[in-house]
């Protein structure tokens, strides 16, 4: 159709038209779930979503809890502290504050198995640090450390204070009593809420009059 010297073409373009919205519609249809085309081509999806953070499975708590004793350790998880169970000898959770505080120390610096790892556990306890016998003038369930505790990260003393406050041997007026191998005098730990939720705002009183 022809108006002056311009020619008009309505034929083409609606074809195109029709075209284009039929393949609108093909797509929206093949997207809707049930029309998804199957594919031989392998496809990532990505990994496998994570387990939650800082909880054992089901199995693993089961298998800790039939081992026998048991004691609780604080290690890092997601910036806080959190509790897992590990199996102890019989004897290791008696009186002599020692021999607890070694077993203790223990266990919560030593790297997390694969299923804690995997949960995001990790401990800033150094594997080198140990605990050296009391001196005569110590308050009773002083536990000494091969480091002044004040040297250790925050974490790694929030760590030990709230391990050691879930043991009845080595909590004296509701704190955990700490020295190193210098001349200071053992100090009194808390082991508070806010401890447990912010490693580095441990409880310090002041230091533990001696008897």
């Amino acid at each position: 159709m022809k108006r002056g010297d311009v020619t008009y073409r309505r034929g083409p373009l609606r074809r195109r038209t029709a075209a284009s919205l039929a393949a609108v519609l093909t797509a929206a249809a093949l997207a809707s779930g049930c029309g998804i085309r199957t594919t031989s081509v392998p496809v990532d999806a990505g990994a496998a979503p994570s387990r939650v953070p800082c909880r054992l499975s089901a199995s693993d708590v089961a298998g800790r809890s039939a081992a026998g004793v048991s004691a609780t350790v604080y290690l890092v998880c997601t910036s806080q502290l959190v509790t897992v169970d590990r199996p102890v000898a019989a004897d290791a959770t008696g009186a002599d504050p020692v021999a607890a505080a070694r077993t203790l120390l223990k266990e919560v610096q030593q790297a997390p198995p694969a299923n804690e790892r995997r949960a995001g556990f990790t401990t800033a306890v150094p594997a080198g640090l140990r605990v050296t016998p009391v001196r005569d003038d110590d308050p009773e369930g002083t536990v000494r450390l091969s480091s002044q505790p004040e040297d250790l990260s925050a974490e790694a003393l929030a760590q030990l204070v709230c391990t050691y406050a879930e043991s009845e041997t080595l909590v004296r007026d509701g704190s955990v009593v700490l020295g190193g191998p210098g001349d200071y005098p053992p100090r009194g730990y808390l082991c508070t809420s806010q401890t447990k939720s912010r490693p580095g705002d441990l409880a310090t009183p002041d230091g533990v009059r001696q008897d």
